[in-house]
């Protein structure tokens, strides 16, 4: 027959484990996450190469001068294009996480 105080303990014991391992997970997580911004900070999603801001057209943009992609921040799609009267930006935001 098991003690019920032994139980107890055990029980936790367990659940102090299980909120240390959750913890540390979360802290791993978030350690790998810096690394890879620290990796691909102004980096091209396409080659690899330095992101360069540029002007234009009122909006500052992120150029890639190796291979010409063009990279912009939230919002900055909709101040170049002027009013999505289509729905098609919005549709895409909801496509890339964003709406």
């Amino acid at each position: 027959m098991s003690n019920p105080e032994d139980e107890y303990f055990a029980r936790i014991d367990r659940e102090n484990k299980e909120k240390l391992k959750a913890a540390l997970g979360k802290d791993l997580i978030k350690g790998e996450l810096e690394e890879r911004k620290k990796l691909h900070w102004n980096k091209c999603g396409k080659c690899g190469a330095d992101m360069h801001a540029k002007p234009f057209r009122g909006v500052e943009i992120e150029l890639c001068e190796h291979c010409g992609a063009v990279l912009l921040d939230s919002g900055e799609l909709e101040k170049l294009a002027g009013t999505d009267k289509s729905g098609i930006f919005s549709s895409m935001r909801g496509l890339f996480g964003g709406g």
